[in-house]
């Protein structure tokens, strides 16, 4: 004999409807994100099949969770070798143990996954808050998260492109000017970028202030764009080495990508820095183990996640942010960058 099923879930009425648990989940709790002809066909279902709510969970869903979401979308491999993530993941996680909330990291995986998870995190309330990073441009997690202001949400970016969102902004513009005027001063006049994905609204921003600066200080200047792992900031490095006359400085957008531009110039038998400058952005402590110690544009990536922790608890608490500025960078001069090569100094 079949026991039958003393309380009918979302995940039945689901199952019934067609749909997925996240769209029962909106329709059933009056939320935008559903069709009205979902939100009616949701709700007859549910009646025919005698659901109720959890009186239990909506107890739940009105008290805090004590947990901070944060969804990834990097590739496995770059996140197991890519120090700014990890770093950021220590003073966040540090920051929030202290008020005895947990970090929920998800990862996202294929194109659309990202906004399903937050979409989900709206509709079941799983987190207090969450903290958006990567913004690409024109994000439709901006988008959605801008209609549901429910849901507290910090981002690290630009507020120029982060929409109405909270932000943590880092002075990319700045650093620019900073770096390139750098090489600039020791007699560099053609120099490139290895830079991360174009569709990242932070590459947008780096990408406009480089062509400026060059263009400015009547430098040449090239960039590849790459997905930020080291194969790729291989492939770039090769590539710009490859010309007659190519870069005698490059600016690597990760230290996993410099370090691998190091090897590559080490393995072509181009002396850095004496042929060669190099110069990582964002500092870590591969660019220290590394023998010559790189060069790279530096700031406290740790007291950036601790620093976006105590925002997003004001955002719970429902404090106004707006738009709050990181530290300024420092430029870190190590032995990787030099004067211009006596070969370039003819041309330069």
């Amino acid at each position: 004999m079949a026991v039958q099923k003393s309380k009918v879930t979302i995940f039945d009425v689901a199952k019934a409807s067609g749909v997925s648990s996240s769209a029962v989940s909106y329709a059933l709790n009056g939320k935008s994100g559903v069709s009205e002809g979902t939100r009616a066909k949701v709700l007859k279902i549910a009646h025919e099949l005698g659901w109720k709510p959890n009186g239990a969970a909506q107890a739940l869903a009105k008290s805090k969770t004590q947990r901070i979401g944060l969804v990834l979308g990097y590739d496995p491999k770059l996140l197991a070798v890519e120090s700014y993530m990890m770093e950021l993941i220590s003073g966040l996680g540090a920051e929030l143990e202290k008020h005895d909330y947990s970090l929920l990291v998800r990862m996202a995986v294929g194109e659309h996954a990202k906004l399903s998870i937050i979409k989900d995190w709206i509709a079941t309330g799983n987190v207090d808050a969450m903290l958006l990073v990567n913004i690409e441009l024109g994000d439709p997690c901006v988008t959605l998260l801008e209609e549901h202001t429910e849901m507290p949400v910090l981002a690290i970016a630009d507020a120029s492109v982060s929409g109405k969102l909270s932000t943590l902004s880092s002075a990319d513009a700045d650093a620019v000017h900073q770096a390139v005027q750098y090489l600039y001063d020791l007699g560099h006049r053609h120099i490139a970028r290895v830079a991360g994905p174009e569709m990242l609204a932070h590459s947008y921003i780096r990408d406009s202030a480089f062509s400026d600066v060059a263009t400015e200080l009547g430098m040449r200047y090239r960039c590849l764009h790459t997905d930020y792992t080291p194969e790729t900031g291989s492939e770039a490095t090769k590539r710009l080495l490859s010309f007659s006359e190519h870069p005698t400085a490059i600016i690597y957008d990760n230290d996993v990508m410099a370090l691998s531009g190091l090897g590559v110039a080490t393995a072509e038998g181009i002396t850095v820095p004496d042929e060669l400058s190099i110069m990582s952005w964002d500092d870590s402590f591969m660019c220290t183990a590394a023998y010559p110690n790189l060069t790279a544009m530096g700031r406290d990536v740790v007291g950036t996640g601790m620093r976006a922790a105590e925002l997003l608890l004001k955002l719970i608490d429902g404090e106004h942010v707006g738009n709050v500025m990181e530290e300024p960078y420092e430029l870190r001069q190590r032995g990787t960058t030099g004067s211009v090569p006596a070969y370039a100094q003819k041309t330069a």
